[in-house]
């Protein structure tokens, strides 16, 4: 008889194990045997807690979700000024425990699926509008809303564009250049504007145009193998 508590715990394990896996192997390399010799337990577990390899994938871009929005929620709470709100949505999407080379590749392999099943589509387009709408809220005070989900958009697709080629490159990623670059494009984008008396009033004092944005503590903890490729 399974001991109380040991469902939560096992389906980390699986989890944690088909992101391995997608990285090592590919996606359609993925399958149950593999997934479930690397978790260390039988692969009739996964019927058991998931009821198939289809949910089980679900079920791991859920959980990769659950972490994103948990991290962003986090800094948006510490940010004080629209462009500390922006650049916490940002940082999240580069924190160590997404921008990382296994995750990575388990992203690279989702989106190469979302056509092909509607669950990962529901949820890729949950993740995207969920972005676009977090940085034009954080935008919005200083940019106007017509401004503030145009740059948003732009500054979402350097995100996806950022992994993509993260995803494409045997080259180490650099996240705090990624963070950095975005956050240019969008100081860059205000100045174009003439939006940067209003975020001198909301309070961030920062020169709109300047070149060396500020992503300071991206990270809350040492991550190695971080990066955004050159």
């Amino acid at each position: 008889m399974p001991k109380l508590g040991m469902q939560p715990l096992r389906k980390r394990q699986l989890i944690h194990a088909t992101i391995a896996t997608i990285a090592e192997h590919g996606f359609g390399e993925a399958t149950i045997a593999r997934i479930a010799r690397r978790a260390g337990l039988s692969p009739g577990i996964i019927g058991h807690y998931f009821g198939g390899k289809d949910a089980l994938l679900a079920a791991t871009m859920r959980h990769l979700l659950t972490e994103l929005l948990r991290d962003a929620t986090d800094r948006l709470n510490r940010a004080r000024t629209p462009m500390e709100r922006a650049e916490a949505v940002i940082a999240a999407n580069f924190g160590p425990d997404q921008f990382n080379r296994e995750v990575i590749a388990a992203w690279f392999a989702f989106w190469g699926e979302v056509p092909h099943s509607p669950e990962l589509k529901r949820l890729n387009t949950v993740y995207m509008k969920r972005t676009r709408s977090n940085l034009a809220h954080a935008l919005k005070p200083v940019a106007g809303p017509a401004d503030a989900d145009r740059i948003a958009g732009v500054a979402a697709c350097l995100i996806d564009g950022i992994w993509v080629r993260a995803a494409l490159t045997e080259r180490a990623p650099d996240a705090q250049a990624a963070c950095a670059m975005i956050m240019a494009t969008i100081r860059d984008s205000l100045a174009e504007s003439g939006r940067g008396e209003a975020m001198r009033r909301a309070g961030d004092g920062a020169d709109p145009a300047a070149s060396e944005p500020r992503c300071a503590n991206l990270a809350t903890a040492p991550a190695p193998r971080r990066a955004f490729p050159n």
